[in-house]
């Protein structure tokens, strides 16, 4: 029965609107078509290419990482607690004694993964989190203040549901941006306020760029109330400078925003430091009491990213500074709808910020894994970037941390004439990146789904797939396509 004849109460033109306003071009079109064309091959199809490249979207495991066997090991423990009466079984399969101390320590303190936890996570191990925040920070962080959480992506939804109170609020969110936050903020009728990276400086905030944008979305009657920064980046790569930071900080306290700070790619930097917001914004009310002690701040952090690339277990953390008390009550009752977030995921979680110390028993392998993870990044990251250095027409800055390079391609005048006489029409950088997926079998998400400077044509790409070959297939598309539309040819 066709969708008008049919008696269903739902159809597209009656479910909500603001669901099918947002948009998620990580998984879009070319992520649907590149998993068709992986079932074809898997069938025997012949195929202008041998493999599926899913270098659009950061999913490391997909990408053959390895799981680092600490976390494995005490996972496994955690999921079937008769293994460890089994010590003779355990000492053959290579367990080691601290992984099995772990394990006993978290079963002591959640007593089942597969039951409900306090809706903040197991109090253990936020307190966990909060140790390894000290360590990081230098400064004292309370567990009470830590929410765990399904990823990033669940602290980001309660953040902003929070947040927007009504369809005139607004979030600055920097463009470009990880499309989490803009569809978000479209399935709450929210307004999303962009403002734009620097290209030319390494992607970094620029300060007068964000008060332009904060002044017109307030001259046009937006109640801007927070500003998202991510940083690492995600699709620039970009690692921010202190100075960046403060500059943040100090807009948001003259202009009493909250800032949400997205830091799930901190382990991720190849070049300089990372710069937690929590660590500078301490700094500065410590240099100037009474100047910055409205500031309220939320930062966020996953098992996802880095060298543990656990997306699947769904684990993370955001903590609160400076929150009204009552606000953070309701933070807390939002989250308790959702029940608890998995378990097994704050178990992780847990481990990403109590790994195997110097002296421990697991420490020498997981030092080995663990670096040699990071390397593999960053060995990647650079050959990338030299491929798109011998591209004509492509330019692309230096990769400095998270799992991203978002190059900028120069096309051909005619390659943007056909891609606007596709039908339907399609922007440049769609065009590109469909014809390149058709063509390799490398998918990348074009550049116009995290946001871009009107008439410039971007695109993502991952640095997570094993090897290089890859990005042969890369280089040599793109000598084809600029050939096949070179103006005047």
């Amino acid at each position: 029965m066709s969708s008008t004849t049919s008696r269903r109460r739902l159809n597209i033109d009656n479910i909500n609107p603001h669901v099918k306003a947002a948009k998620y071009a990580v998984r879009g079109e070319l992520a649907i078509r590149a998993e068709e064309y992986r079932r074809r091959l898997a069938e025997g199809e012949k195929l202008p290419f041998e493999t599926v490249v899913s270098a659009n979207i950061g999913n490391p495991q997909q990408l053959d990482q390895k799981p680092i066997t600490f976390f494995r090991q005490v996972a496994s423990l955690l999921e079937y607690p008769p293994l460890l009466e089994k010590d003779d079984v355990l000492a053959d399969l290579g367990y080691k004694p601290d992984a099995v101390e772990r394990a006993r320590w978290l079963l002591k303190e959640c007593h089942n993964v597969g039951a409900y936890s306090q809706s903040q996570g197991v109090p253990a191990i936020r307190k966990s989190v909060a140790k390894f925040i000290e360590r990081r920070d230098e400064y004292p962080a309370d567990y009470n203040s830590v929410f765990l959480s399904a990823g990033a992506s669940s602290g980001v939804n309660t953040l902003m549901h929070v947040i927007c109170a009504s369809p005139e609020c607004g979030v600055l969110v920097p463009m470009p941006q990880y499309p989490l936050y803009t569809a978000t903020l479209a399935v709450l009728n929210a307004r999303c306020v962009p403002y734009y990276l620097e290209e030319s400086k390494a992607w970094g905030t620029d300060i007068g760029e964000i008060s332009s944008a904060l002044d017109k979305a307030r001259a046009e009657g937006t109640d801007v109330r927070a500003i998202v920064v991510i940083n690492p980046g995600n699709p620039t790569g970009a690692s921010l400078s202190e100075a960046d930071v403060r500059g943040v900080i100090e807009l948001a306290a003259a202009e009493r925003l909250v800032v949400v700070a997205d830091e799930v790619y901190q382990t991720n930097v190849f070049t300089g430091k990372f710069h937690s917001f929590k660590k500078v914004l301490r700094d500065m009310q410590k240099a100037s009491p009474g100047t910055y002690d409205d500031i309220e701040l939320a930062s966020l952090h996953s098992i996802s990213k880095g060298m543990v690339g656990e997306c699947g277990h769904r684990g993370g953390y955001f903590e609160l500074v400076g929150f009204d008390p009552a606000v953070a009550a309701q933070v807390y009752k939002f989250v308790s709808i959702m029940l608890c977030p998995p378990v097994l995921g704050q178990c992780l979680v847990e481990m990403m910020v109590n790994p195997p110390k110097e002296g421990d028993a697991s420490y020498a392998q997981y030092r080995e894994e663990y670096d040699g993870i990071f390397d593999g990044l960053r060995y990647r990251a650079t050959a990338l970037h030299e491929a798109f250095k011998t591209m004509e027409g492509v330019e692309c800055q230096e990769p400095q941390g998270s799992m991203y390079l978002f190059p900028t391609i120069h096309l051909p005048a005619r390659a943007v004439a056909q891609a606007a006489s596709e039908a339907p029409p399609r922007r440049p950088d769609d065009y590109y990146t469909s014809r390149l997926l058709d063509a390799t079998g490398v998918c990348l998400v074009p550049g116009s789904g995290f946001g871009q400077k009107d008439g410039t044509v971007h695109f993502r790409t991952t640095f997570l797939a094993p090897g290089t070959d890859w990005i042969g297939r890369i280089t040599k598309f793109h000598t084809e396509f600029m050939d096949e539309f070179r103006d005047g040819k």
